[in-house]
């Protein structure tokens, strides 16, 4: 633990309490394994060729190019604010403490879901195996009882091991996600070039409309369709969430959240490009419903096939690892400022581990009840996966939304220099502009995933409250949120003897403990 690294926490009012050993490559690894191409384009690739057809290839490059605004932005905050819980940490600094107590429990409260919705993906990829992965019945899809079920006994069995090892070590969670994440780019690679070795037809199908439903036109499906890609580019930011554990994090971070949204919008481009036009059919539906464990089982043979889909499993081992990374610095940063219910414990580092071991448990455990009250809900992965996106963007507009009315009206972020002696990073007169289409591309999506659609979140039309799932879930955490957040201060408050009136309009005491 550095002298500088502990100066540079001071100056936002804190301590230095976790261990500063993680590199540039693990910091890319955090963010790329939370993006994590392989588990969710792999678990989302049905749900993209079911409403878009060929065409919804389009997407992606369409809701990559939106996010990288979005990234460059964080980056900017990032360099200037390397602090853990970056979303609440960035937010609360632009736009006061409600906006970012706000910001931190939508956030915490995506992490958690997408955190159970990666568990689960090992039910895509497992039971193709091995059938001795399906644990419970015959029937290893998604939709069907059988998979659903399996699905959340696989998904817990998972967390349970992602929390011990998250609250045993960070060198060791640390050296599992670089190890993952360089087994992901390698399978990426080799699934692209052996399917293109393998491929039916020419990189020309993404320009055909083949299975793309036109009975209430292009739009509405192509707006269905693009739920795949957004769910998959998120979760960038996570490089940011181990800046304090990250050595030179004012001139490392930065770079590595950027090269997180690159390396993964490109290698997710390959990636469906290649099932393209290695799948032995676009008509026959099986693409739809069986996805890209259907197209390297056929495409490659059962033995490369299944090699390679081991490979995937251990992405989404990987890629939840890292959620739970990223929501117990959450947990951490928002207890280390009395904002939440159990602060004092939530925000204790252990000696031994240099972990934050009970912010590591809440989501694991959180994660696991998300699936065992779903046991048997064949609609339980695709609504857990659009809502949590959905908090995703919320949170990520409130940040980018503060860092834009500042822009406006006080110019924007300050100068200064890296640990390197460089100027930090910025978006120089570019910002502007850059910021502009981050909000808008943000506000847009987050209405996208909001909207109640039967056909996404109640296929199987069980009830009205499935249909508006991503609304009523909305407005569940806007007043969960509430009252915590006023139970939150009023028990500040009465632990240092003041009234919630002797605080000014946002709820800030001092830099590093706000009510």
């Amino acid at each position: 633990m550095s002298a500088t690294s502990e100066t540079d926490l001071g100056r936002f009012g804190y301590t230095q309490q976790l261990s500063r050993r993680v590199g540039s490559y693990a910091s890319f690894a955090a963010g790329f394994s939370f993006v994590s191409i392989l588990t969710t384009v792999f678990q989302l690739f049905g749900l993209g060729f079911g409403f878009g057809g060929t065409a919804f290839f389009w997407t992606w490059p369409a809701v990559l190019a939106g996010q990288l605004m979005v990234a460059l932005c964080f980056a900017e905050l990032a360099a200037r604010y390397p602090l853990s819980g970056a979303i609440y940490q960035w937010s609360r600094r632009l736009g006061g403490s409600v906006v970012g107590w706000f910001a931190g429990w939508a956030m915490v409260i995506a992490q958690i879901i997408t955190l159970a919705t990666a568990a689960i993906a090992l039910q895509v990829v497992l039971p193709a195996v091995w059938s001795g992965f399906q644990l419970v019945g015959t029937d290893s899809a998604l939709s069907s009882k059988d998979g659903a079920t399996n699905a959340v006994v696989l998904g817990c069995l998972l967390l349970a091991a992602t929390t011990l090892l998250n609250a045993t070590s960070v060198r060791i969670t640390a050296l599992v996600n670089s190890v993952g994440v360089t087994c992901e780019l390698v399978g990426v690679v080799l699934i692209v070039v052996l399917l293109t070795s393998q491929a039916e037809r020419g990189p020309s199908v993404v320009l055909h409309t083949t299975n793309l439903d036109s009975t209430t036109g292009y739009v509405v499906p192509l707006l269905i369709s693009t739920l795949m890609a957004a769910y998959v580019l998120v979760g960038f930011d996570s490089a940011g969430e181990l800046s304090e554990e990250t050595h030179k994090p004012r001139a490392t971070t930065p770079r590595t959240i950027i090269r997180a949204v690159v390396a993964s919008g490109i290698g997710g481009a390959f990636l469906i490009i290649a099932a393209l036009m290695a799948a032995p059919s676009l008509t026959d539906g099986d693409l739809a419903t069986q996805g890209l464990p259907y197209v390297l089982t056929s495409s490659l043979g059962t033995t490369p096939g299944k090699l390679l889909l081991l490979d995937v499993a251990l992405a989404v081992c990987v890629c939840t690892l890292a959620i739970q990374t990223a929501a117990a610095r959450m947990i951490f940063s928002m207890a280390r400022d009395n904002v939440l219910p159990a602060s004092a414990r939530l925000r204790r580092v252990s000696r031994r581990t240099g972990t934050p071991v009970a912010a590591t448990i809440v989501p694991g455990v959180l994660a696991a009840v998300c699936l065992l009250v779903n046991v048997g809900n064949t609609g339980l992965f695709l609504g857990l996966a659009s809502v949590c996106i959905m908090l995703l963007y919320v949170a990520y507009l409130m940040v980018t939304t503060p860092l834009l009315v500042r822009r406006l009206t006080t110019g924007g972020l300050s100068a200064g220099v890296d640990e390197n002696g460089r100027p930090l990073f910025s978006l120089g007169r570019f910002g502007l502009i850059v910021n502009i289409l981050a909000v808008g591309y943000g506000l847009a999506m987050a209405i996208n995933l909001g909207w109640p659609r039967a056909e996404v979140y109640d296929p199987a039309g069980e009830g009205w409250y499935l249909h508006y799932l991503p609304l009523l879930t909305l407005g569940i955490v806007a007043v969960g949120g509430l009252i915590a957040y006023r139970g939150q201060r009023r028990a500040y408050h009465a632990s240092i003897g003041t009234s919630v009136e002797d605080t000014s309009v946002d709820g800030t005491v001092v830099e590093g403990a706000v009510a």
